[in-house]
């Protein structure tokens, strides 16, 4: 139960990070974030697909969240250097979870790449540390 309610809470906080920092720089439509996130599996007609596509990416996006959640879960009692410093293990993951998403999983994808901004990287891998690695590290715990 604990693990669904981690992804949840990550999934959730990710979303409003997300959502909150693609506003901040002008868009207006939040819904092409998700619609975004949809042509991974879809394709770049996701972007116009309207609430189905942003539906299917809200979805993607929490199992996403959830399968970081589950695979830090699994390693959680059996690398013990998880339970160490909590921000630093924080740090590490949220890391980890921006290269592998990023240089793995999205060049992957059917989603048309994004040219890369050093800045908007590293606001996003502060995003996924707060937002994915610190509920991981604290919630594992318990």
């Amino acid at each position: 139960m604990i693990l669904l309610f981690t992804g949840l809470l990550a999934g959730a906080l990710d979303a409003v990070a997300a959502v909150t920092l693609f506003l901040a720089r002008g868009n207006r439509r939040p819904g092409v974030l998700f619609q975004y996130i949809a042509s991974a599996v879809y394709g770049p007609a996701a972007l116009g697909g309207g609430a189905r596509m942003v539906l299917m990416g809200l979805c993607f996006h929490f199992l996403i969240a959830l399968c970081w959640v589950g695979i830090f879960f699994a390693l959680y009692p059996r690398i013990s250097w998880l339970r160490a410093d909590p921000l630093l293990v924080a740090l590490v993951y949220g890391f980890l979870a921006w290269v592998v998403m990023n240089l793995v999983v999205l060049p992957l994808s059917k989603a048309v790449p994004r040219p890369f901004s050093l800045v908007f990287s590293l606001i996003n891998i502060i995003i996924l540390v707060v937002t994915i690695g610190l509920p991981c590290v604290y919630l594992a715990r318990h």
